[in-house]
C-alpha cells in the first residue's frame, strides 16, 4: 500500500492524500490551495494521478481547502463516491456551489481585460453546473458507523469537533493476512467551543495523519477568549465607530452569533445592529439548525428553551449586492460580520475599504490567517494595504483573538494523541506551515515518543 502526499504538505492548505492498494485507488480530502498567488496557481495543475482511476473520496469536513477541488476531479473524469457526513454533505451543497459561482465570475473579469488586450481567454477552475454534477455523487455517512467498502477496506467518521460535520476518518485497509488502521484527524477542533461538539478521542492506530495548524502555540481558555472579544466589541463601540469581523461563512459566523447572543441576553451590549452580510453564511446557519446530532449539549438545551438564538441584538442577514452596499453608509454602532475569514475576496473586502481607515472602527480577527493573504499583512502590522487596487491606510484598531480559533492548540492536538493506547508506527504531521510542522514533529517525538515525520509536497511513502 501506498500513501501520496498531494497537499497540506507544510502548508495550511490543499488537504489531499491519494491512497492505492492494488488496484484500489481512494482520496482523503481534495481541497483546493489558498493563500499567495503561488499557491492558488497550484489549482489549476492537473492531478498528480487519473482522476478517473480514484474509487472512493472520502471527506473531512466541507471547508475549501479540504473540499475546493471536488468540482475539478469531477469533470477530469471521477466517477466514484464520496463519502462524508449527512452534515457535511449539506455544507458541500453551499460551499461548492459558491466557490463555483466565484471562479466564473473571476474568468469573465479576466476575460474582459484579455479581450481588449487581445489575448486568448481564460476558464473559470469550474463552473457552477460542474459544481452541481459533483455535489450527486456525495453520499451522507452517520457519525460512529463502520462502512464497509471493498477488498477489506472499511471506514469510519468520527467528530473532529472542528465545523459542523466535520470529521476524523479512520480507514483500515487489510493486504493479504495483516490489516492496517490509518487515522486522519483532519481539522481538529478545540475543546469547549460553542454549539458543536468536542473531538472524539482515538485509541487505536497504526499510521496517524494529524493536523498542526496551530501546532506551536497554546490558545486562552475559551471562557477568557469569550470574555476577550466581548471586551473587544464594547471598547470598539464606545470608540463611536463600526466592529468589522472578517469570519468564515461555515462554522465561524455561528460560533460569533452566539457568543453575541449570549452577551446580549446577560445585557452586555446594549442595543446594536449586528449584519451577518453573507448569503452563505444564513444557508450554513439554517443546515447548522438542521443537524441537532452535531451539536453539544449545552445548545440543543437553549435552542429546546428559547434561549438561542434571542437577545438583545439586532440581527440582520443581507443577501443582495444593493443590501450590503447600504451597511458602507452606516458609520457607527454596527457590528458587520462578512467572509472571507482571510480577507481574500467576498465582501469583507468593500467593509474593509470603508472602515480600515477610520479611527474609531475597529477589525477583530477571531481565525488563522495564512500567510500571503490581505488578512496576515493587517494582523502583522501593515500601514497601508492595497484593496480593489487603492492603497487605504490602516488606522483601525486591530484585535486578534486567538483562543476562538476552531482548531485545536498545541496542547490539545498533543492531548489527543496521548489517547492512543500503544506508539503508533508513524505519526505523519500535516497541514502546518513548514517551521510550525516541523516544531511540532520535534514535540511529539519528544513528549510522546511516538516516530514522527513531515512529508513533502507528492512524496510517496510505502506503508
Amino acid at each position: 500500500m501506498k500513501v501520496q502526499f498531494v497537499g497540506a504538505t507544510r502548508t495550511v492548505t490543499g488537504s489531499c492524500y491519494h491512497i492505492q492498494k492494488e488496484k484500489i485507488h481512494i482520496l482523503v480530502d481534495c481541497g483546493a490551495f489558498q493563500g499567495t498567488k503561488e499557491n492558488e496557481q497550484r489549482n489549476e495543475e492537473p492531478f498528480p494521478f487519473q482522476a478517473s482511476e480514484i474509487h472512493y473520496l472520502l471527506l473531512t469536513h466541507a471547508h475549501l481547502d479540504h473540499s475546493g477541488l471536488i468540482p475539478k476531479l469531477a469533470k477530469e473524469g471521477f466517477k466514484g463516491k464520496i463519502l462524508a457526513t449527512q452534515a457535511t454533505a449539506d455544507l458541500c451543497g453551499v460551499v461548492l456551489l459558491d466557490s463555483a459561482h466565484i471562479h466564473e465570475h473571476d474568468a469573465e473579469w479576466e476575460n474582459k481585460k484579455l479581450m481588449r488586450a487581445g489575448k486568448p481567454l481564460v476558464k473559470p477552475l469550474y463552473t457552477v453546473q460542474e459544481a452541481a454534477d459533483s455535489l450527486t455523487q456525495i453520499q451522507g455517512i452517520p457519525y460512529n458507523e463502520t462502512l464497509e467498502l471493498e477488498n477489506g477496506i472499511k471506514v469510519r467518521f468520527q467528530d473532529a469537533g472542528h465545523i459542523l460535520g466535520s470529521a476524523i476518518i479512520e480507514l483500515w485497509i487489510t493486504e493479504g493476512a495483516q490489516e492496517r488502521k490509518l487515522v486522519f484527524s483532519g481539522d481538529l477542533g478545540q475543546k469547549n467551543l460553542p454549539l458543536i461538539k468536542d473531538p472524539t478521542p482515538i485509541e487505536e492506530g497504526d499510521y496517524i495523519f494529524i493536523e498542526s495548524t496551530y501546532g506551536n502555540r497554546t490558545h486562552k481558555g475559551i471562557k477568557e477568549t469569550i470574555e476577550e472579544f466581548t471586551r473587544a466589541v464594547i471598547e470598539s463601540i464606545q470608540r463611536g465607530g463600526n466592529v468589522v469581523i472578517p469570519a468564515f461563512a461555515v462554522g465561524r459566523t455561528q460560533d460569533i452569533l452566539y457568543i453575541l447572543n449570549q452577551a446580549g441576553r446577560e445585557r452586555k451590549l446594549g442595543s446594536i445592529q449586528v449584519f451577518v452580510d453573507s448569503p452563505m453564511a444564513l444557508q450554513a446557519t439554517r443546515i447548522t439548525i438542521k443537524h441537532p446530532e452535531c451539536l453539544d449539549a449545552e445548545t440543543l438545551e437553549l435552542m429546546k428553551t428559547g434561549g438561542f438564538p434571542r437577545s438583545t441584538l439586532s440581527v440582520k442577514f443581507t443577501e443582495t449586492v444593493e443590501e450590503s452596499m447600504k451597511i458602507n453608509e452606516i458609520k457607527s454602532n454596527a457590528i458587520i460580520i462578512s467572509s472571507s475569514g482571510m480577507c481574500e475576496g467576498g465582501r469583507i473586502r468593500h467593509h474593509l475599504k470603508h472602515n480600515l481607515w477610520r479611527p474609531e472602527c475597529s477589525i477583530i480577527f477571531v481565525g488563522f490567517q495564512a500567510q500571503g493573504t490581505l488578512g496576515r499583512r493587517i494582523v502583522e502590522g501593515a500601514k497601508m494595504v492595497k484593496i480593489f487596487g487603492e492603497e487605504i491606510a490602516v488606522n483601525a484598531r486591530v484585535y486578534t483573538i486567538g483562543g476562538l480559533s476552531a482548531h485545536a492548540d498545541r496542547d490539545e492536538l498533543l492531548g489527543w494523541l496521548s489517547k492512543f493506547k500503544k506508539n503508533p508506527q508513524r505519526v505523519f504531521v500535516m497541514h502546518g506551515e513548514e517551521e510550525v510542522a516541523m516544531k511540532f514533529a520535534e514535540t511529539v517525538h519528544n513528549q510522546l515518543n511516538f516516530d514522527t515525520y513531515v512529508p513533502r509536497s507528492l512524496e510517496e511513502v510505502k506503508i
